[in-house]
């Protein structure tokens, strides 16, 4: 349980579970552990990651992890956490962004113990009768105890029937497979609270639920998101990752060590004391933390790479850690170095620029450039310095 508890936001029923763990444990059957994914977007990061340590906590105690890919559900759009419903999407997406979630997912469990199903294999085998005493068997009231929907019909905007089918369906699946305990993310507990109901009216024990916190991004304002442009993917390369985890504030070094890293609960403690230690360096842990990060999802050797060159570009070179970020979008088609220093406003002409770089006051990831005709590098993002103090870390949209 201590294991369990870790980064929890909340159990419900903690007494339930306990005692299903006993019984699991007495008769030596594994409980069934659900996670539903709406599949509405192919690439996982680290937020999605904090529900999945828990499933690989259940999965390394002997549990069978059952995904739940919404490729049914997905077609209906959720609401959940969102003002207004998300878009449909086809029966073709949620299946290849399905898989996807499936292949990033196996990164953190262990795939020969993981059960993949598409709830389409019941949704779309109920007819409308089947539907209709699905519908019979929960109220309007209990559904518009949800705060979206309260807020959306106080505010006088729209909520289709069909939005009220979306947690009735997701409730399904954990009758259909006959769930222990439903994971998600603190955002999802109502329609996890909805699935233990329509267990109780099939008949069926209800599950045990574990809701997990949201993650806050790289920003430490907003949830990590692809949206708000603070995230962390787990398929991006070792140097995104490391550059990436030490944006995020000192504040949350703590937080990602607990919900996105599989360090130990005692590995855990020691950095708690370490961070609450005057004479501890928060950037020390920090790069612990970026290391522990890219070894997880590439290797080790890659982690002491990354680490190494950020040194080299940052460290070494005395590039501070926070520097303005010049987005190069599309549209913009400057292709050499000189043009890119005069479109970013790091010189007044072309002509100053070109001076610049003959003088060698300009560089690339702390490599000097010479050639006036260099082009603009392909990599997704990289710093530029131009003279002694003047920094852009180049994004390329």
């Amino acid at each position: 349980m201590a294991r369990l508890r870790r980064g929890t936001a909340e159990i419900i029923v903690e007494a339930e579970l306990i005692q299903k763990l006993q019984r699991a444990r007495a008769t030596g059957t594994p409980l069934k552990v659900k996670l539903g994914l709406d599949p509405t977007a192919p690439d996982l990061h680290l937020g999605h990651t904090v529900v999945l340590q828990k499933l690989r906590d259940f999965q390394d105690l002997g549990h069978q992890i059952i995904i739940i890919i919404g490729d049914f559900t997905g077609m209906i759009g959720d609401p959940s956490g969102r003002s207004k419903t998300r878009p449909a999407l086809t029966l073709e997406d949620t299946r290849k962004n399905g898989q996807s979630y499936y292949e990033q997912a196996t990164k953190i469990l262990s795939p020969e113990h993981v059960r993949m199903e598409y709830n389409s294999g019941w949704l779309a085998k109920m007819n409308f009768s089947d539907v209709i005493v699905l519908a019979s068997k929960y109220t309007v009231a209990r559904m518009l105890e949800r705060d979206e929907f309260t807020q959306r019909f106080k505010a006088g905007e729209p909520i289709s029937v069909h939005e009220f089918l979306y947690p009735l369906a997701q409730a399904m699946d954990s009758v259909a497979i006959e769930a222990d305990i439903e994971l998600g993310g603190t955002d999802q507990k109502f329609n996890l609270l909805v699935g233990r109901d329509i267990q109780r009216e099939y008949g069926l024990e209800p599950q045990a639920i574990l809701t997990m916190p949201l993650l806050v991004g790289t920003d430490g304002v907003e949830k990590m998101s692809k949206s708000y442009d603070n995230y962390i993917g787990i398929s991006e390369s070792p140097r995104e990752i490391y550059g990436k985890t030490l944006r995020i504030p000192d504040g949350m070094i703590y937080t990602y060590f607990e919900l996105a890293s599989d360090v130990s609960n005692a590995e855990l403690a020691g950095i708690k004391l370490q961070l609450g230690d005057a004479a501890t360096n928060p950037r020390d842990i920090k790069r612990k933390l970026a290391r522990t990060f890219v070894t997880m999802y590439h290797n080790a050797a890659e982690a002491e790479k990354a680490e190494a060159e950020f040194d080299r570009i940052f460290v070494d070179k005395d590039v501070p850690d926070v520097i303005e970020e010049f987005r190069l979008d599309a549209g913009m088609n400057e292709q050499t170095i000189v043009g890119l220093i005069a479109l970013a406003k790091l010189a007044s002409s072309k002509s100053e620029a070109r001076r610049l770089v003959e003088q060698g006051g300009v560089s690339i990831n702390g490599d000097r450039v010479t050639d006036l005709n260099a082009v603009v590098p392909s990599m997704k993002e990289f710093i530029l310095k131009v003279g002694k103090r003047r920094f852009l870390k180049i994004v390329h949209a």
